[in-house]
């Protein structure tokens, strides 16, 4: 299949997203405006613009969209405030169901980057609002029974494990011993993972950990680098591999294959990068591409996204722009 026909069959496709989601705030500020307060004497930090996004599994929801899938929904849970009113907003404006989230009793997890208007740089530190530090027994059941529920009505589903310790985010112990029982009972499906701390505990569905994320998973689980002892301890025919836009190895029962990545010389904004791939390449395996072209497509989303601001996306047009000058 060529990447036009690729992309072609996106719309026919519906995509799920579930993990950790979060809010996105870029406040931009004017250094200008600076005055020190009447109460406390310290120099308020005047906000003059705020834009909002989705960030982390809205990042990979906003991709798949963007790149024409037909039905694009995001699972997860999020706070009763105004940090997930705007979530929600966020979500919607580009056509993103958001019925699956889940009210988890705490705030929404919220980044606040304040940008300096002057110079377009992120000059101070950023505020983060923090989930809960685990899910109630009740969220995490109610989460988990509504996943299974909401599989059947799915092409591919993307798993985003953002959380850094085992039990403060949405993918818990609990949610991946029923994912893998799903995904053993539904092996038409797509189930790929993007897990930044924990990519060796999943098990029987695809896993694309970023070379780094895989070499510590490797050293955690056998004290060695050996990515083909990972794919069998994860126990599915393919483990993707990706370093950065050199390209990605994809790691078969028995064999590796290198493919070339498109590179970038000065990119503008490299987050976000790995969540455009995932979008790119798990719809392009929905859509019947080989591994190979599956990860062609996913670099060729990335080179895109990495040249805007931000936590870019990429249209169908733009990634075929990107293929015609490789």
């Amino acid at each position: 299949m060529t990447t036009a026909q690729i992309l072609a069959r996106f719309p026919a496709l519906r995509a799920l997203v579930v993990g950790d989601v979060c809010l996105d705030r870029w406040c931009a500020y004017d250094p200008a405006l600076a005055e020190p307060s009447r109460e406390t004497g310290l120099n308020r930090v005047a906000v003059t613009s705020t834009d909002t996004t989705a960030g982390a599994a809205g990042t990979v929801a906003n991709n798949l969209k963007a790149l024409g899938a037909g039905r694009v929904a995001v699972m997860g849970t999020i706070g009763d405030d105004g940090h997930g009113y705007e979530l929600r907003r966020a979500l919607t404006r580009v056509g993103i169901e958001t019925g699956y989230l889940l009210d988890s009793g705490g705030p929404t997890f919220t980044y606040t980057k304040l940008l300096n208007s002057q110079s377009g740089e992120e000059d101070l530190g950023r505020l983060d609002f923090l989930p809960p530090a685990r899910l109630t027994p009740q969220v995490e059941r109610e989460l988990i029974s509504r996943f299974a529920g909401a599989l059947p009505e799915f092409d591919v589903v993307v798993v985003s494990d953002q959380a850094e310790t085992e039990n403060e985010g949405t993918i818990t112990p609990a949610f991946r011993e029923r994912l893998t029982v799903l995904a053993a009972a539904n092996p038409e499906r797509v189930i790929w993972v993007d897990s930044r701390m924990r990519p060796e505990k999943f098990r029987g569905v695809i896993v694309k950990p970023n070379e780094r994320e895989a070499t510590e998973a490797c050293l955690r689980a056998f004290g060695r680098k050996d990515f083909q002892a990972l794919r069998a301890h994860i126990g599915h025919e393919l483990l993707f591999v990706t370093h950065g836009d050199r390209g990605a190895l994809i790691v078969r029962p028995d064999s590796e294959t290198w493919v070339d990545g498109k590179r970038i010389e000065n990119p503008v904004d490299i987050c976000g990068a790995g969540d455009s791939f995932s979008a790119g390449a798990s719809l392009a395996l929905a859509a019947g591409a080989t591994p190979e072209q599956a990860v062609r497509t996913g670099n060729f989303v990335a080179s895109v996204t990495i040249m805007k601001k931000g936590t870019g996306t990429a249209s169908p047009a733009e990634v075929l722009a990107a293929e015609q000058s490789a």
